[in-house]
């Protein structure tokens, strides 16, 4: 019998990231499992139900036995509904068509595909951070050559547009932005989406624009998309999906668009991995893209109040402040007054005080020193987890 041996393990591994947040999800259950309260601020996930249409068209999908292999790059008739969809949203003219779309099992394996398309060792790779984990493991799976922005707090969690143009040039191969952002639910403004356009369009390099947090959007004005200004539409890849917007997490269903070219590639990259994505799953999106939007409109709206409230909560806790999110659904308070191991402070929160959130420094180096908190948790669940963090932080500080 052979031994097992870990450096049979491709050098690549090693190069790979993870996401704290289910790792501090996986203790928070094993408290649970114990009899402890714990309040679920540390995952992504939308709290809510999906809404009944979606369920039944899936439903009825299933009993019309659609239940076979469908193409790699997605349903046609869900590709048609994305494109059409996705035009309207963001005003792009001209509009996108079915061939635009590439549809995979959840965003992050077409954001990983995308970038494998793209991105060879060498090439030089620009992002954001603190930053969605994904991005910076697959470019530097790849090895690309990384370059990370730091967005700063005094901006609201926007980048420094000056520091990117320091670091954009001719070998600038890709520059994924999110907006709304995750971990800080910072928005770009369209002062800011033309100037990231100017250099996209002056140094030839692709922007990937990760939108999945579109519908989760506090500001009273008009979501903008990069994607849409002049130039923009050939050099852009938009990645979305259903997770965030219609409480889909567990269906797994996202999708990009971008010109036709890439979208052909990227689905031989789906071909040679995951082979397609459910049928029936498909029917659902359909089903969430043309049925009421109500649904939605409710569900950030409660959002909004679940902000507001933790927020406010969170600046009255000696030693913590927040800035008040434009987008998504995360709180990203600074807590330096009180450590700069923010890690050890989310450890300590759970464990005596039953409150899961992630450390800051998880999404990246710029993120140290501060929590992320998700308010896809009950108006309930917060106040207790408000009144957890004032009485457990003082035991901290004294540790």
């Amino acid at each position: 019998m052979l031994a097992v041996h870990e450096d049979r393990l491709a050098a690549g591994v090693a190069r790979l990231g993870s996401e704290n947040a289910f790792e501090v999800l996986a203790r928070a259950r094993a408290l649970e499992a114990q009899g402890r309260r714990v309040v679920h601020m540390e995952i992504g996930e939308p709290d809510f139900d999906t809404p009944e249409h979606i369920k039944k068209a899936a439903i009825d999908a299933l009993y019309d036995n659609h239940t076979h292999y469908t193409p790699s790059g997605g349903l046609p008739s869900l590709r048609e509904a994305i494109a059409e969809f996705a035009s309207r949203f963001r005003h792009m003219t001209p509009e996108w068509k079915a061939e635009n779309v590439v549809i995979g099992p959840g965003a992050k394996p077409v954001i990983w595909n995308t970038l494998s398309a793209l991105l060879e060792p060498g090439d030089e790779f620009v992002y954001f951070d603190p930053a969605y984990p994904a991005y910076a493991s697959c470019a530097s799976y790849h090895q690309a050559v990384i370059h990370a922005i730091p967005l700063l707090e005094a901006r609201n969690w926007r980048m420094d547009l000056n520091e990117l143009e320091r670091h954009v040039s001719e070998k600038t191969k890709v520059l994924v932005i999110n907006s709304p952002h995750n971990p800080t639910g910072g928005v770009l403004t369209k002062g800011d989406l033309e100037r990231i356009a100017q250099l996209a369009q002056r140094y030839d390099f692709l922007v990937l624009a990760d939108e999945i947090y579109s519908h989760n959007y506090y500001l009273d004005s008009e979501y903008i998309s990069i994607a849409s200004l002049p130039g923009m539409r050939d050099r852009t890849i938009v990645v979305d999906g259903f997770s965030k917007a219609y409480a889909m997490t567990g269906w797994r269903l996202g999708y990009a668009l971008m010109p036709e070219y890439l979208a052909r590639t990227v689905t031989l990259f789906n071909n040679n991995t995951f082979s397609c994505v459910a049928t029936f799953v498909q029917t659902a999106g359909i089903a969430a893209l043309t049925g009421p939007s109500e649904p939605v409109t409710r569900m950030n709206e409660i959002f909004r109040q679940r902000r507001d409230r933790l927020v406010e909560g969170l600046n009255a806790i000696p030693g913590i402040s927040c800035t008040l999110p434009e987008g998504a659904f995360y709180a990203f308070p600074n807590i330096t007054t009180i450590t700069h191991d923010d890690r050890a402070l989310a450890k300590f929160l759970l464990e005596e005080g039953g409150v899961a959130c992630g450390g800051g420094s998880s999404f990246g180096p710029a993120g140290k020193g501060y929590l992320r908190f998700s308010y896809a948790a009950s108006l309930e669940d917060i106040d207790w987890a408000l009144e957890s963090i004032a009485q457990t932080v003082p035991k901290f500080t004294k540790t």
